[in-house]
């Protein structure tokens, strides 16, 4: 039995076929996007539905009581509170969290899309900057909601979005250590395509003039938010008589990669060098000696996404852009220039 289709209350799905030029089978194919069917005649199909404002009408529609979250990768710890907001919004509406890595920071890879159709999920959760405009016609006329959150780009007007204040963060960071009598300040921040990045960097720089003082471009290093780039940038930073004396990290793990860059070098932290990350992921509390850090609120931000799926119109056409608060949370790792941290 082929889907009844209801276009603009008029329109079924045959008639949709015939102005395709193909089957009312071809069409049915594509509503359940199954694979055997040529891009070209998908593209086709899938516009036309669109222009027609096609709505699926039946009486019992099989969709599987998951919200699906997908990321290009799951191996940090930065992933895993994500993963936790999630969960704990999907289990407060009776549904399961299933998995999916997929394609590069910026899209899941093409042939996710036919996966998620085919899985019929409540929702999707995604860690992107964006999605092709095929990917976000072909869950819509699917109407299956999407969200990004975190977004390391500018996601498009059209896109729910969930993120924090970068910019508000960054400023924080730096003017704590600004505060604290530190003039040659260093930030080590995430690619410089990312929107994140780019924010942080701002209000580093927003606030070393709000400080008075010249930013040395030698001090400015962009790279993965992962602890190798943080040691690498940290090892290249210290090295030399001209060595800043504190480091803004992008993320904790750049953070830790510094902390280990610092005692390689034989520096000590906070009384040679004070460092501050971003995140504050559980792990940085036992860091050694324990980070001062921008508290990002990641498992909020995935709560926040999820419960966007489950409102009565989901995430809406609406260009819905929320940006939850950042926050400076001071430890044992900076310090004025050759001081000691308070508590330490």
């Amino acid at each position: 039995m082929h889907d009844e289709v209801e276009v603009g209350a008029k329109v079924t799905l045959a008639e949709v076929a015939k102005e395709a030029g193909v089957s009312p089978p071809t069409v049915s194919k594509v509503l359940n996007g199954r694979s055997d069917v040529s891009s070209t005649t998908r593209v086709k199909v899938e516009r036309l539905l669109e222009a027609h404002g096609y709505r699926r009408r039946t009486s019992n529609p099989s969709r599987s009581p998951l919200v699906e979250l997908v990321f290009h990768e799951l191996d940090s710890v930065w992933a895993m509170e994500l993963v936790r907001g999630v969960e704990d919004a999907a289990k407060a509406n009776r549904a399961t969290v299933v998995l999916t890595r997929s394609g590069t920071r910026h899209a899941p890879a093409p042939d996710w899309i036919e996966g998620v159709l085919r899985r019929r999920p409540l929702g999707v959760v995604l860690v992107f900057s964006s999605l092709p405009a095929e990917m976000k016609h072909r869950l819509r006329s699917r109407d299956i909601p999407f969200v990004i959150v975190d977004p390391a780009g500018d996601p498009d007007p059209d896109v729910p979005s969930v993120g924090s204040a970068n910019w508000a963060g960054g400023l924080a960071a730096t003017r704590h250590l600004t505060d604290h009598g530190h003039e040659r300040v260093a930030i080590i921040t995430g690619f410089e395509d990312m929107l994140c990045s780019l924010a942080r960097l701002d209000g580093y720089r927003s606030a070393m003039t709000m400080a008075g003082l010249t930013i040395d471009q030698r001090l400015v290093r962009f790279g993965d938010f992962d602890v190798q780039s943080g040691f690498e940038h940290g090892m290249d930073l210290l090295d030399g008589p001209d060595r800043p004396t504190a480091i803004f990290a992008g993320s904790d793990l750049h953070a830790l990669g510094v902390l280990e860059a610092a005692r390689v070098r034989g520096l000590r932290v906070p009384e040679d060098l004070s460092v501050v990350g971003y995140d504050d992921v559980p792990l940085a509390q036992w860091s050694s000696p324990p980070l001062t850090t921008v508290h990002q609120p990641l498992r909020h931000m995935a709560e926040e996404a999820t419960r966007m799926l489950f409102r009565p119109d989901g995430p809406g056409r609406a260009a819905q852009r929320i940006e939850l608060a950042t926050h400076l949370v001071v430890r044992q790792s900076t310090a004025p220039p050759g001081g000691v941290a308070a508590g330490a």
